[in-house]
């Protein structure tokens, strides 16, 4: 179970990784809201018919269970928050620097895990920790102080998202297929309304499925994948695993849009 689980948290922080170049696309067809929006409601449409098939049996642990709190924490932190401050962060910057920066994600899970939800680290996270602070601080001398105003959106989504990783591995009597579900339809409808109010305006139909189609894949396989990952190993040490993603999305970022980066981001 320990294999499979490490496997998971791996293969969930590649899914994800690859989302940030093509949101970068998606960013010149819509606005950030309307994006957040629509890469949830992909995660949930996911698993609309694991969630019909098996409405009763969940909807009974909703109503049942002491944590209705903490499902609230995950909607606004994880699906209405994060991926919001993510994508105005994104707007402003280089994909590939973004995907660096989403690194920022782990050491929010430890701060937050050590200070609010009794983690414990050893020498070897800890390490881990620093190489990745040390590594946001390298790509925001490449990029120059015009990188503070994105670097600041994109550790705000990450403490954000800190929170949801946390809250997501104590309400772990709910199927992630259905935490998901929950956090895209509430959070992701909520992003698109305000998004679409906003502009004024809609999209060209590919930016649409392409949204959607990302929101499946990086927003609602990667997100259960990482959920069943934090349940078995802890939300910090699955963190680990994930933060792995933005090395995919740098090496997207390379080739798709061409984008270049020094040999001391890459390396660090």
């Amino acid at each position: 179970m320990k294999t499979a689980s490490l496997l998971m948290g791996l293969l969930a922080g590649i899914l994800f990784g690859v989302a940030t170049p093509v949101s970068k696309i998606l960013l010149s067809s819509m606005n950030s809201f309307q994006l957040a929006g629509l890469l949830y409601i992909g995660a949930a449409l996911a698993f609309l018919p694991y969630v019909a098939k098996n409405r009763l049996k969940e909807l009974s642990w909703i109503r049942a269970t002491a944590k209705k709190k903490s499902i609230v924490g995950i909607v606004v932190f994880g699906g209405f928050l994060g991926p919001l401050f993510l994508l105005l962060g994104l707007s402003l910057a280089r994909s590939s620097s973004v995907s660096v920066w989403l690194n920022m994600e782990l050491v929010a899970t430890a701060i937050l895990g050590v200070a609010f939800f009794k983690d414990h680290l050893d020498i070897p996270a800890v390490f881990g920790v620093l190489l990745t602070v040390a590594a946001g601080v390298v790509m925001s001398f490449q990029d120059g102080f015009g990188s503070i105003a994105p670097a600041l959106f994109v550790t705000l989504a990450c403490f954000c998202w800190g929170i949801d990783n946390h809250l997501t591995a104590i309400v772990d009597g709910a199927s992630p297929k259905m935490i998901t579900f929950i956090k895209g339809i509430f959070a992701g409808s909520t992003n698109l309304i305000i998004g679409t109010l906003v502009s004024g305006r809609g999209f060209p139909l590919y930016a649409l499925a392409l949204a959607l189609l990302t929101g499946i894949v990086s927003y609602g396989l990667s997100i259960v994948l990482y959920v069943s990952s934090a349940q078995h190993l802890g939300a910090t040490r699955s963190q680990i695993l994930f933060s792995t993603g933005p090395f995919w999305g740098i090496l997207t970022a390379l080739v798709v849009l061409g984008e270049s980066m020094s040999i001391y981001a890459i390396i660090a």
